[in-house]
C-alpha cells in the first residue's frame, strides 16, 4: 500500500512539473528594452568677447603730392616699404554679432624722392601711421568677419634741396580711415587675421624752414594703403 502511495505521488510530483513547463513555454518572450542613442557631444562655441593685444607686420602704400613753394612745379610720388607695430583692443559678442573698439601703432618706411621742372630735389618719409577704430563683425564660430572705420594718423617728414640749401618740414597729419579683415581662432586665447586699411589725409599746408632763411608755405596730400598681418593674444575665457 504504501508503494503505491509513494508510486503516485512521484507521478503526480512528475505531472505537476510538466504542467508548468508547459505553460512557460507559452508566454510570450520577455521584451528586451530599446537602445539608447549615445549623446553628441557638441564643442563649445568660441567666444570672441575680451580684451585683446597683438602684432603686426605687412607692407604700406602710399601716394604723395605736393607744390615746390620756390618754383609752383606740382610732384607726385608714390613710395612702399614694410610696416610692423602692434594693435590693443575690446570685442563684445552678442550671439554673432561682434562688436569692437582697436587702436594701432605702425612704424613705416614710406620713402620717395624726385626732382621738379627745374632739378630741386623733393624727399618725403612718412615715418609711422596710426588708427582709433571702430570694428563690427560676423562670427561663424571660430571665423571673424569684420570692417573696421575711425580716425587715423601720420606723421611726415618732407624737405627740398634748393642749390645746396635745404628746407624742410615736419607734420603730423589727422584723417580718417576704413577697412576690413579675417580674423581665426585657432587657438582657445590666441588668433591670427590678415587686413586691409585705407588711411586718407587730404592736402595740408607745409610750412617748410630752410636754415637762416624765411618760412615757405605749400600744400602736400597723402594717402595711404596698408595690408598687414597679425597675431592677437585675448584675456579671459
Amino acid at each position: 500500500m504504501n508503494s503505491r502511495v509513494f508510486v503516485g505521488g512521484i507521478a503526480l510530483a512528475a505531472g505537476t512539473v510538466l504542467c508548468v513547463a508547459a505553460q512557460a513555454a507559452d508566454l510570450p518572450p520577455k521584451r528586451v528594452p530599446p537602445a539608447v542613442a549615445p549623446v553628441a557631444y557638441a564643442p563649445p562655441v568660441y567666444n570672441w568677447s575680451g580684451f585683446y593685444v597683438g602684432g603686426n607686420l605687412g607692407a604700406g602704400f602710399a601716394d604723395s603730392s605736393w607744390s615746390d613753394p620756390f618754383t609752383g612745379a606740382h610732384n607726385s610720388f608714390s613710395k612702399s616699404g614694410f610696416l610692423g607695430g602692434g594693435q590693443v583692443g575690446v570685442n563684445w559678442q552678442i550671439n554673432a554679432l561682434v562688436l569692437g573698439i582697436e587702436g594701432d601703432f605702425d612704424w613705416t618706411g614710406l620713402k620717395a624722392s624726385g626732382h621738379d621742372s627745374v632739378g630741386n630735389t623733393i624727399n618725403t618719409d612718412t615715418q609711422w601711421t596710426s588708427t582709433v577704430t571702430g570694428r563690427v563683425g560676423a562670427a561663424f564660430d571660430r571665423l571673424l568677419v569684420y570692417g573696421k572705420g575711425g580716425v587715423a594718423f601720420a606723421h611726415d617728414n618732407d624737405s627740398v634741396n634748393i642749390l645746396g640749401a635745404a628746407a624742410s618740414a615736419s607734420l603730423t597729419r589727422t584723417g580718417w580711415t576704413a577697412g576690413a579683415g579675417l580674423e581665426y581662432a585657432f587657438a582657445p586665447n590666441w588668433t591670427a587675421k590678415i587686413e586691409y586699411d585705407y588711411l586718407g589725409f587730404g592736402s595740408e599746408t607745409l610750412n617748410l624752414q630752410p636754415a637762416g632763411g624765411p618760412t615757405y608755405n605749400t600744400n602736400a596730400s597723402l594717402n595711404v594703403q596698408e595690408v598687414k598681418a597679425g597675431i592677437n593674444f585675448k584675456f579671459g575665457p
